[in-house]
């Protein structure tokens, strides 16, 4: 899950349209948990094209985020002894991110979904700390919510942008064109959170 999309050519594009005929909704909520920004954003572009109503792609993405670090935060706090949640915490990032949350928990554990490169160890650290349950569950889910909505709010947007620039195209091309300039969006959204989180350590 990264604020880069990793679906960077047309096949991979392409491949993701059918996974959406094959398996509608529910396509957007697995990748956006499983595969974080690119398939929230997909599903916006994928909304405004009327694959499916704008909010049913916000909720799904938002819902699907919830859930992966919803799981997270329990493996962190109840399976830190296994060895794929050994290899995350021993990433170089979990210094940063534990010192982070120490000194502002609640401001990021509401950023972090937003900042590339911490964004899956980030509920584990958390799960692994003194913070409790409901409390991550009730951040997490405001965090998730407005991920949700921003995210598949630039898809959206951005292909109402092409459309009017360019035409309509076919679906694939039309996400594949939408998608570079959401790359400069997301990488914004995401040095802003992390610019906020960084400029908090210093108050």
């Amino acid at each position: 899950m990264t604020v880069f999309p990793p679906i960077d050519h047309l096949e991979d594009i392409m491949a993701f349209e059918q996974f959406v005929t094959d398996y509608g909704i529910a396509a957007v909520l697995i990748g956006s948990g499983v595969e974080g920004e690119t398939v929230a954003f997909l599903g916006g572009v994928l909304a405004h094209k009327g694959v499916f109503p704008y909010w049913q792609a916000a909720l799904a993405a938002a819902v699907g985020s919830f859930l992966a670090d919803q799981i997270l935060f329990y493996l962190g706090r109840y399976a830190s002894g296994v060895k794929a949640v050994k290899r995350l915490t021993a990433k170089p990032a979990m210094t940063r991110v534990t010192s982070w949350l120490e000194k502002h928990p609640n401001a990021f554990i509401f950023c972090f979904r937003f900042i590339y490169g911490i964004r899956t160890i980030s509920p584990v650290a958390i799960g692994l700390s003194s913070i409790s349950p409901l409390r991550f569950f009730a951040i997490n889910l405001v965090s998730a919510a407005t991920w949700g909505t921003v995210i598949t709010a630039v898809g959206y947007g951005l292909g109402q942008a092409v459309e009017t620039l360019i035409g309509r195209l076919g679906l694939g091309h039309h996400m594949a064109v939408a998608i570079i300039p959401a790359l400069v969006i997301i990488a914004a959204i995401a040095f802003g959170a992390h610019h906020y989180i960084r400029s908090s350590e210093k108050t």
